[in-house]
């Protein structure tokens, strides 16, 4: 027989923020509906959030614990969002890993660097390390944040992810030629899990569509879809439709001047070539 879930163990900050939200509101007496409407959310928001089915944005704490909300009632509410929003990331990234999650899948285009969710550990910290302002502490902090990362597809219910990037990416030496090497040849690992997909962009085509950033798109099993969009200084997590399908659009275009897979899988093989010589 299966050993049963330990009852004693701790919720998931995310299951413990959804039930304290609900016990507060309960106490109140008030319906989803009603404290949606104190703090301008809709009352089928509030019951994600109870199920712990949407990640929280940080403006809808502010508003439960104001006055209009639950007031100081409510500084348990934020301290569990910190919890599942660390320090380690930046404000405007803490939300995208959440959806990752929850995605049924996953399309990112990148046009510099390796995709987050498929870099070594020593690619990740050469990246990090070039954040201006970064101590060590914080740069491998932040590492161990975006390797995490790579856990959903440990599970069974993996997402599925079709990554496109541009050759430029393979060409780019970051961490020096050994470092350069040992990612590729993880992008060549990666590309056998039956979950991922990875096209190169070759420069011959000499598209210019998504060389202004990175961007993603996250596909909930439902077909809500969450954006998420690079820049130089900052970033931005949306699901409003007209921009996700924006960008939607933007990935496809671009995509199509991808090799196929096994082309793009020969390009990688080329570059870790030039990288042993």
């Amino acid at each position: 027989m299966q050993d049963q879930p330990d009852s004693s163990a701790p919720a998931p900050p995310e299951v413990a923020f959804g039930q304290e939200l609900r016990r507060l509101r309960e106490a109140e007496g008030w319906s989803q509906e009603a404290l949606g409407r104190r703090i301008r959310c809709s009352g089928t928001l509030v019951g994600y959030y109870e199920l712990a089915k949407r990640p929280v944005p940080e403006e809808f704490v502010r508003r439960a614990a104001s006055p209009e909300g639950f007031g100081p009632k409510g500084e348990r509410l934020i301290e569990l969002w910190k919890e599942i929003n660390p320090r380690t990331s930046p404000p405007w990234f803490r939300q995208w890993p959440k959806l990752e999650k929850q995605a049924r899948i996953i399309r990112s285009w990148e046009p510099l660097i390796v995709p987050g969710l498929l870099q070594t550990a020593d690619y990740a910290r050469a990246v990090l390390r070039g954040v201006p302002g970064q101590t060590p502490e914080e740069v491998e902090q932040a590492l161990q944040v975006r390797l995490h990362r790579q856990s959903i597809f440990d599970r069974a219910s993996a997402p599925m992810l079709a990554a496109v990037i541009d050759e430029g990416v393979l060409q780019r030496p970051i961490g020096g030629s050994q470092v350069m090497r040992q990612q590729l040849e993880w992008l060549l690992t990666f590309a056998g899990h039956p979950k991922i997909t990875l096209q190169v962009v070759p420069l011959a085509a000499g598209v210019t569509t998504g060389l202004l950033g990175g961007f993603a798109i996250a596909t909930f099993p439902d077909g809500h879809g969450w954006a998420y969009l690079e820049s130089a200084s900052s970033g931005q997590v949306t699901d409003r439709v007209e921009e996700v399908q924006a960008i939607s659009l933007r990935y496809d275009l671009i995509r199509a001047w991808a090799l196929p897979l096994h082309s793009s899988l020969d390009v990688i093989r080329e570059a870790i070539a030039r990288y042993e010589e």
